[in-house]
């Protein structure tokens, strides 16, 4: 049951919060089997907080309901950034790397495979033009000054930005995406609607009630708490067991951005084998840009605030795999209808990033 994990989760944290402990790893093996007992919390913490999302975005409507679930997934990923930011063994370069995670997990991974799936059962699909390629031109000036530009500046080494420049981009990329909310949610809504193939009375006649949406947003609110207080700890136990298995740094990234996109690969599959691309780019497209949007601005404050080091410029061979995803993106969202074809595309590029993160 979806209330379950939260409430799993707080009583569990409280409890060591009431005997002392925090659930973080110390070097210690009770603290290891303490962190590892608590890695089942957190995970269903954050498929529960995906599952009520759902529900009130159900509720809410396009495109408000991909902005919740943008939102609770982004609260998500800057809890356990700063997580690491923040520790006794702080990884500076963890941000860098689980936003490219992300936007290459989205923009290759999970587009392609709604693509493929639904091509496969429906041969061809729509979606609106004006939507991704609003999504495209906000992600992609989104991921250049984040990830491309601190390659390029010369007040701060090793792909950093200075305070000022630090400052700015956050600013500047905050802008952007509040920009691109006033356009999806007033302006111009109907970029955004979902393009509907066949009868949709089904789902109209399953809108949750107020009382039930209320209900979830109580869980929601709950989920979100438990991962962000076990969120020291999952990162904590990832380093190590990269350590322990003689695996690359960037693999932590690719986990994070695992976690907290899992829950939300099951929801842009369905709505793509339902033949409503529209939600599915909705929600792949739209992660991306919030986890830039909002993520980049949030660090960016724990950086300055605290003094915590960060590292955003990507290496060459992941800055060419970022701009041959944008620009396979360009085509694929240019017509309006999609095949297996880019499908197919997109995930041979995915798999081509996996690859390298093992294999550099």
């Amino acid at each position: 049951m979806a209330w379950a994990p939260p409430l799993a989760g707080l009583a569990f944290v409280g409890a060591l919060k009431a005997f002392g402990l925090d659930g973080g790893y110390d070097g210690s093996m009770a603290s290891l089997v303490v962190s590892i007992a608590l890695l089942p919390v957190l995970f269903g913490a954050v498929f529960a907080a995906v599952y009520h999302a759902e529900l009130i975005a159900h509720r809410t409507g396009e495109p408000y309901g991909t902005l919740v679930l943008a939102m609770a997934v982004t609260v998500m990923e800057v809890a356990l950034l700063a997580s690491a930011m923040l520790g006794a063994d702080a990884n500076p370069a963890l941000a860098r790397d689980t936003i490219f995670a992300v936007v290459m997990i989205v923009g290759n991974g999970l587009v392609g495979l709604c693509i493929l799936l639904g091509g496969l059962r429906h041969r061809e699909q729509s979606f609106r033009i004006t939507g991704a390629n609003a999504y495209l031109a906000v992600l992609m000036p989104l991921a250049t000054l984040s990830l491309v530009l601190p390659n390029f500046t010369v007040a701060a080494p090793g792909g950093a930005y200075s305070p000022s420049q630090l400052a700015f981009a956050g600013f500047a990329t905050l802008a952007i995406y509040l920009a691109f909310l006033y356009t999806q949610t007033v302006r111009n809504r109907e970029y955004f609607a979902v393009v509907i193939e066949g009868d949709d009375v089904a789902d109209k006649a399953h809108v949750p009630s107020n009382r039930a949406t209320a209900i979830s947003f109580g869980f929601l609110v709950a989920s979100l708490g438990v991962v962000i207080l076990l969120s020291k700890t999952f990162t904590a136990t990832v380093a190590v067991g990269l350590d322990a298995a003689g695996a690359p740094a960037t693999v932590a990234g690719v986990i994070v951005a695992f976690l907290i996109l899992l829950p939300e690969f099951s929801a842009a599959v369905r709505a793509a084998r339902a033949n409503k691309l529209q939600k599915s780019v909705n929600l792949a497209l739209g992660s991306a840009c919030a986890t830039i949007g909002l993520t980049i601005p949030a660090i960016a404050i724990v950086s300055l605030v605290y003094g915590a080091p960060l590292e955003l410029g990507l290496t060459p061979k992941d800055t060419v795999l970022l701009f041959i995803t944008f620009a396979v993106a360009l085509l694929t969202f240019g017509t309006g209808r999609t095949n297996i074809l880019y499908g197919m595309i997109h995930l041979v590029l995915f798999a081509t990033y996996i690859f390298m993160v093992f294999s550099p």
